[in-house]
């Protein structure tokens, strides 16, 4: 039995929202609170109180967009998908390549 709310993808039951559901209120509330540009969610896992996401963010455009400064932040969301943490995890221009 499907437990999933499609007009707002909260559980009935009381458990944690979907991974697609996530990945959108993490980008989507990180971006609201820091009023930058919402990038894209590089990494979601489920974790014990909820879901983390790791969400890069356009912090300062610049020209060209290359040059841009990104910014990598941790989110934390609670089991219906609401912020209740994040942290920075490292800045770094748009092109920047990581070596690893």
């Amino acid at each position: 039995m499907d437990t999933t709310d499609n007009t707002n993808g909260k559980q009935e039951d009381g458990k944690r929202v979907d991974v697609t559901t996530a990945m959108r209120q993490a980008s989507g509330q990180l971006a609201d609170l820091l009023r930058c540009e919402p990038g894209f969610v590089s990494s979601v896992k489920p974790a014990d109180e909820g879901w983390t996401a790791d969400v890069e963010v356009v912090e300062l455009e610049k020209v060209p967009d290359t040059m841009s400064v990104m910014a990598s932040y941790r989110v934390q969301l609670d089991p219906e998908g609401r912020l209740v943490g994040y942290e920075r995890l490292r800045r770094y221009a748009r092109g920047q390549i990581d070596r690893r």
